[in-house]
């Protein structure tokens, strides 16, 4: 999957699933290109998201909560994801 779809798929399904106030994806490869298990294809993102529902959770529970919606992106193109909340 192209790295702009990815951002687009991954905002969509978690604006589908989470009250937000805003959200940021980033493509943050470059930080793993040297990596002995980096694969093509697959890529680092940060996501900061802005929300009261995630704050008012523990950090645990909005993660969690996070890979379960990102699931599939996780386990086809994802190598690495950076979550902040705020």
């Amino acid at each position: 999957m192209e790295i702009n779809k990815l951002i687009k798929t991954i905002e969509t399904k978690i604006s589908k699933n989470i009250l937000l106030e805003n959200i940021k994806i980033e493509d943050k490869s470059f930080l793993h290109k040297s990596h002995k298990n980096n694969v093509k294809g697959k890529y680092h993102i940060k996501i900061s998201i802005k929300s009261k529902q995630l704050s008012s959770q523990t950090k645990i529970h909005s993660s969690k909560l996070i890979h379960s919606i990102l699931k599939e992106e996780i386990n086809l193109h994802i190598h690495s994801i950076q979550i902040f909340i705020n």
